[in-house]
């Protein structure tokens, strides 16, 4: 079965058809839409105000192509090469993830943490803030908080140097000041020197053995570096995070990361261990338990 013609209702329907053998019916709908809009600037309204809208050949070309790579299991994000996070642009490719809703709701518990103690300290609260992103990726939290905390000096740190090109590149199109740090928080090589009233991550948490209840979009997609990290070990970038910060966080500083659902007891542990205190852990608007704080650290005779 072929396209029935080049009219953009008749393309809608086939590649929607097409699309239906591994996503539900408004999803693929949704999928065709999306690259109409990004390859044609052709919205829905648009279709529906001008029935007889064509693409040329070489548009199909190009349409067919984005809709097989579908087919694959492609997200659609690294088709069209971006995709939007806290009211942001973000480009993104094969060497970050792509930003999830949940890492927007870390965000947004930041930027309200600092609104809560800038509302209760406001006449002490001039200086800059300091903020240290870890495994940056995209850049997607830095810049965000960049953006949400204008005065602010930010810092992002990522193993990935072709992450790092990324980030950068969003940093540019969003238009804020990051400086970036190509190092491995298991592993420094650069001595950084600046103490933080903010450290943050979403760093490797999905166990090995949870790989099964990932869907084959991430699966086969995304850099598995920045997912999995070993059931042996899974807090090996928690802890290694936590004792930076032993040394790098202001007094009363906040140090935030996203968490492994199924791994909240063992991160209070974790941190509690390593003498931190004051932790809370956030659910997800999934109800999921995803986000954690440690507001400061205990004195070590305490």
């Amino acid at each position: 079965m072929k396209v029935a013609s080049n009219l953009l209702k008749d393309i809608r329907k086939y590649y929607r058809e097409q699309l239906c053998s591994i996503y539900d019916y408004e999803e693929a709908d949704s999928l065709v839409l999306i690259l109409f809009e990004h390859y044609f600037n052709i919205s829905k309204i648009k279709m529906a105000l001008e029935p007889k809208l064509r693409l040329s050949e070489s548009e199909m070309l190009t349409f067919h192509f984005a809709v097989k790579d579908l087919l694959k299991n492609k997200p659609i994000q690294y088709i069209v090469g971006e995709t939007e996070f806290c009211d942001l642009k973000f480009k993104v490719n094969e060497n970050v993830l792509i930003p999830r809703p949940e890492t927007s709701e870390l965000v947004n518990l930041i930027h309200n943490s600092q609104c809560i103690i800038h509302n209760e300290q406001l006449t002490i609260n001039n200086s800059q803030c300091s903020i240290l992103d870890i495994g940056t990726g995209s850049g997607c939290i830095a810049i965000s908080l960049a953006k949400l905390i204008p005065n602010s000096m930010v810092y992002a740190l990522d193993i990935s140097g072709n992450a790092l090109e990324v980030a950068k590149e969003n940093a540019l199109i969003n238009n804020v000041n990051v400086s970036f740090i190509h190092d491995d928080i298991l592993h420094l090589r650069n001595n950084i020197d600046t103490k933080f009233d903010i450290i943050v991550s979403n760093p490797p948490y999905v166990r090995e053995l949870e790989k099964t209840e990932i869907h084959n979009n991430v699966l086969d997609w995304e850099p598995h570096k920045a997912l999995f990290v070993s059931d042996e070990n899974p807090l090996i970038f928690y802890r290694s995070i936590l004792e930076f910060a032993k040394n790098h966080l202001k007094e009363k500083g906040e140090v935030w990361f996203e968490i492994n659902e199924f791994l909240g007891k063992e991160m209070t542990e974790l941190c509690e261990e390593l003498g931190f205190s004051n932790v809370k852990i956030y659910k997800d608007f999934r109800e999921k338990e995803r986000i954690m704080s440690t507001v400061e650290l205990r004195p070590l005779n305490c």
